[in-house]
């Protein structure tokens, strides 16, 4: 979790998780897509929530928030 790779792996499911949310929110009825009536603000936000919980995620995952419940995953491969 201290360490470089650990945050650029993050920051990637950061981003790939703005992305989802973002078109979610955007594409969630019958709306086509209309960059100059965009409201960007409201997407930046949506974006930012999903990425802060993404961040969230992922420092849970790493012991950070529940050091003593780590994911099964972890146990399975003997990481613990």
């Amino acid at each position: 979790m201290w360490t470089l790779a650990f945050w650029k792996a993050a920051t990637e499911r950061a981003i790939k998780s703005a992305a989802q949310f973002v078109i979610l929110a955007y594409f969630g009825g019958d709306v086509l897509f209309n960059v100059f009536q965009a409201d960007w603000t409201n997407m930046a936000g949506v974006a930012a929530g999903a990425m802060l919980l993404s961040y969230l995620t992922s420092l849970a995952s790493a012991g950070l928030i529940y050091p003593y419940k780590r994911p099964l995953a972890v146990h399975s491969a003997g990481g613990l």
